[in-house]
């Protein structure tokens, strides 16, 4: 573990890096931190002689931001990726400028790469691959490589793959990285009681949960067996299928794609694909994978989507994934299909069955708030109406009726805009809610089928198949304790020890007739009472 030393180094080079890029403004509790710190973060407007100057002045601040953490290298590029997904956090604005932030990164030597896998399976590379070339593609955490495979007993023909490596590396930079940020938010959290309302040690341990998973390639390829498993029916949309004799933990190998990427509109427009249908296909699949599988792939961008010379759209990289219960999905078709309804009501009524309003609020006025957000959207063109955007607009307002932060609604909101890009960069007109209105209204109308309704008695009474399983042993429990209580009780009452009595008194002296430990006393007696009658 690094000392507080080496942190406050690495804070010099970052804050420097921000400083010299103008791209100080996210610090909102300036003010509020420790005069040290600040002065820390001020050395970066030093211009040392062997320093290309920056000249990023004229752009905006999440731009400016962005080229600073690029310049800062890996961990701080996924901590702006990171900050994407949290608007609530960062702010819209700045949140949409950190999408934008390029994971294009130099590819480190193929002899790395080739040494790499060789250990990593334990195989000499040539026994696996008859050819493996240099990088086609280098992001912050891995670099991916075209290869062939060699022919064996069990995969008798030769195929194309991608084979995505682990940076050298990486990890422990990674770890040195983010214990910075640990000590970053901790002596944030000491100094500053507003940034408490933020939670930045919980929000950077979330960030280093992510990156620990997105690290081990093992769990990227069970993430995309599992969705292709989900949509082995589905038409329109697939994922690579994963090799896994030649997956490891810092090594993954999957099928070759050869289709456009989803880019490249111009290539599509020139291929002949249908961008309408296109824009359709991605709304709806997003919608299908969230509502009916609860499992989602979160960083479904551009650049991780190719599309089949038949149209069928191919996600790549599923390192960031999302998912929902039962509850939470049963909950996004009802907001969505009640502000297409404009059933302001009903999308009230739902927050409260899933208590994520406090019930002493009021369902009238908070429906009476919903419509603020929708009503505004209806007579403007599809082209102005986001759905992504009109959650953030749901969330700003239910912090009004203290709804606390759902971070898997947040994730979901953040990836509709997203998805929302993709469909309106295959065409710019494209309208989001009729793509949108039958997967939700096929999904309410299976869920309050009677098929669907019989489901959940059937799962009801399985939860309670349970608890009389457990039935014998709480009533076993429950006599044992009747028997200890009723020897307490005589003709006179119940007896207790002095010092129980004089805890009590105490309690009374405090809370009075409030106090619980004496209403659970009254309870117990009570409980005793009813045993000695039956």
């Amino acid at each position: 573990m690094a000392g507080p030393l080496s942190h406050i180094t690495r804070l010099v080079r970052a804050g420097r890096a921000l400083a010299r890029h103008d791209a100080l403004f996210p610090l909102e509790l300036r003010g509020e931190l420790p005069p040290a710190l600040l002065m820390l973060l001020s050395l970066g407007k030093i211009q040392m002689p062997w320093e290309s100057k920056v000249s990023d002045s004229d752009l905006a601040p999440p731009q400016r931001l962005a080229n600073a953490l690029a310049e800062l290298g890996p961990s701080y590029i996924k901590l702006g990726q990171f900050l994407a997904t949290r608007p609530d956090i960062v702010g819209d604005e700045l949140a949409q400028g950190m999408r934008q932030l390029q994971d294009n990164l130099p590819p480190f030597p193929t002899h790395e790469a080739r040494a790499i896998v060789e250990l990593e399976l334990n195989r000499p590379l040539d026994f696996l691959f008859s050819s493996f070339s240099d990088a086609v593609a280098a992001a912050s955490i891995a670099q991916v490589h075209r290869a062939t495979t060699v022919p064996d007993v069990n995969d008798p023909e030769p195929r194309d793959v991608a084979v995505k490596v682990l940076r050298p590396n990486v990890e422990a930079r990674f770890r040195n990285d983010l214990d910075s940020f640990f000590f970053v938010a901790r002596t944030v959290e000491r100094y500053s009681e507003t940034s408490r309302r933020l939670k930045p040690v919980e929000i950077v341990q979330t960030l280093a949960d992510s990156v620990a998973m997105e690290m081990d390639f093992r769990l990227e390829a069970a993430a995309m067996s599992e969705m292709g498993e989900n949509i082995a029916r589905d038409k329109g949309f697939r994922v690579p299928k994963v090799d896994w004799d030649r997956t490891a933990h810092h090594v993954l190998t999957l099928e070759w794609v050869d289709g456009i990427a989803a880019s490249d509109r111009d290539a599509l427009v020139a291929a002949g694909h249908d961008m309408k249908a296109l824009g359709t296909r991605v709304i709806q699949s997003f919608l299908t994978h969230a509502l009916r599988d609860g499992f989602f792939h979160a960083d479904m961008h551009q650049g991780n989507l190719f599309v089949d010379p038949d149209g069928t759209l191919v996600a790549v990289d599923f390192g960031i994934m999302g998912r929902l219960d039962a509850h939470q999905r049963r909950m996004m078709a009802e907001i969505l299909y009640g502000f297409v309804k404009r059933d302001y009501r009903r999308v009230a009524e739902m927050h409260f069955l899933a208590g994520y309003v406090p019930p002493n609020k009021s369902v009238d006025a908070f429906a009476q708030a919903l419509r603020s957000v929708g009503e505004p959207i209806f007579g403007r063109t599809a082209r102005d109406v986001s759905m992504g955007r009109l959650l953030a607009q749901l969330f700003q307002v239910t912090e009004q009726f203290e709804m606390k932060t759902r971070p898997e609604l947040i994730l979901l909101q953040k990836t509709m805009v997203v998805i929302e890009g993709v469909a309106r960069h295959f065409d710019p007109d494209h309208n989001i809610w009729e793509s949108a209105e039958p997967v939700l209204k096929e999904w309410m109308t299976t869920q309050l089928a009677p098929e669907a309704r019989l489901g959940d008695v059937a799962e009801g009474a399985a939860q309670l198949g349970r608890l009389a399983g457990n039935l014998p042993d709480f009533l076993a429990r429950a006599e044992r304790t009747a028997r200890l209580l009723s020897d307490s009780v005589d003709e006179q009452g119940l007896k207790l020890h002095p010092s129980s009595t004089e805890a009590l008194a105490r309690a009374q002296g405090n809370r009075s007739w409030a106090s619980p430990a004496l209403w659970a006393i009254i309870g117990a007696f009570v409980a005793v009472l009813a045993i000695k009658l039956l």
